[in-house]
């Protein structure tokens, strides 16, 4: 027998806010997250600005001690869980901790500190390298912190499937919980990757926006005069639990996961197959194990990284799956403005597809200003929406041909 996994706990790190609510708050708002970096002198990059968190204080989880010995990922998603965890009120009030678990990926782990070594290493010699550096950069040790810290010890690992990453671990842990694996997971991922190495290799894929005159325009999902992506950092964590679990304890329901779909392109190492043919089938198999009628969906948080091809096929993998339906919902983008979180980016835009089922709003898609034909499906252009939504629908696809969907209702 399946269980039901509901949510109890949202946590958010962001481009756009510190927390769950700044970040939707700043999001209905229109607001950019894009501005110059800051992190590292990127005069010399052709691409000198990105979607930065601002304003980030890792003693607020963990003292100065731990801090040092942590890559920003890894604190981004102690942040983020400690929010979530909070919230939900798991940390006391789990029945068994050894049926609690942590899954929280990232794409690619700590990047500043891998290069911040690799310099050590070329310049100073091998015994300059940390001796952290192995806990520091690995992408599974943000899971491993977050259950030390909680003492959960059920599932614990870290999917790494680039852009998919965040969205695979909160896909694997509502799919424990309803098999019976675990009765509840702290789950999300996150992403530090504004460094100057991962900056330069995606300019030099010609793969990111290189609009440096105007960074808060740079980002702009389904608009004729796209040029790429924005890189972003931050991350996002949920609790979810079974819903015997979290009655149990009298935990507060946001919601209730419905759907989980996931796919391989079998394609090309970046470039989505054509049509989105690979997005399709993981959106359909999200509707179908779920049984959720393609009517109910009302919004969906668009993958939409700004890229003249990715935007193209996701909107005909939509159109595809849902006919008629397609011109009927929302297909939006926020990464228009957090940027690209990379592995954080799919449980970010969870947590805001599940924000706009609970508030009945949708955040707009900003900077579309001159409408691509081949991208012709209602995005909420540059103004939020308000709309009761039944069902919201989160997409998530990776370089590799990585492609996951999530399906999400309120309560």
């Amino acid at each position: 027998m399946t269980r039901r996994v509901v949510v109890t706990g949202l946590g958010a790190v962001s481009p756009v806010g510190l927390t769950v609510d700044e970040t939707w708050n700043n999001l209905l708002a229109g607001t950019s997250g894009a501005a110059p970096i800051t992190k590292f002198d990127a005069s010399n990059q052709q691409v000198r600005f990105a979607c930065e968190v601002k304003g980030f204080d890792a003693q607020l989880y963990i003292d100065r001690k731990e801090a040092r010995r942590y890559d920003l990922f890894a604190q981004y998603a102690i942040a983020a869980a400690h929010q979530a965890v909070m919230e939900s009120g798991l940390d006391t009030g789990a029945r068994d901790k050894t049926r609690v678990g942590v899954v929280l990926g990232s794409g690619i782990g700590g990047m500043q500190t891998f290069e911040d070594n690799c310099r050590a290493f070329i310049t100073q010699g091998p015994d300059r390298v940390s001796p952290f550096f192995v806990p520091m950069f690995i992408p599974n040790m943000s899971a491993g912190l977050v259950s030390m810290r909680y003492g959960f010890q059920g599932p614990n690992f870290a999917p790494v499937s680039a852009c998919a990453s965040s969205a695979h671990a909160i896909g694997e842990s509502y799919r424990m919980i309803r098999e019976g694996m675990a009765d509840a997971m702290v789950t999300g991922g996150s992403e530090a990757a504004i460094t100057g190495l991962t900056v330069a290799a995606f300019a030099n894929m010609k793969a990111m926006s290189t609009r440096n005159d105007d960074p808060a325009k740079a980002s702009r999902p389904f608009d004729t005069d796209r040029d790429g992506f924005v890189l972003g950092d931050g991350g996002a964590a949920v609790v979810l639990e079974s819903l015997e679990h979290a009655e149990a304890r009298g935990a507060t329901i946001l919601g209730e996961v419905i759907g989980y779909g996931l796919s391989g392109d079998a394609y090309h190492m970046s470039a989505p197959a054509p049509e989105g043919e690979g997005a399709q089938r993981a959106m359909r198999m999200c509707l179908e194990a779920g049984g959720i009628d393609p009517a109910r969906v009302g919004y969906i948080n668009a993958h939409g990284t700004s890229t003249p091809l990715g935007d193209i096929a996701e909107t005909q993998a939509v159109k595809a799956v849902f006919g008629d339906h397609a011109r009927q919902l929302v297909f939006g983008s926020t990464k228009s403005m957090t940027g690209h979180l990379l592995g954080g980016a799919g449980a970010l835009e969870f947590v805001v597809a599940l924000q706009s089922v609970r508030h009945g709003v949708i955040p707009p898609t900003i900077n579309h200003d001159t409408p691509d034909p081949q991208c012709d499906l209602d995005c909420a252009p540059n103004v939020k929406r308000e709309r009761a939504i039944d069902v919201a629908l989160s997409n998530a696809f990776g370089f590799g041909g990585h492609n996951a969907t999530l399906a999400v209702t309120g309560v």
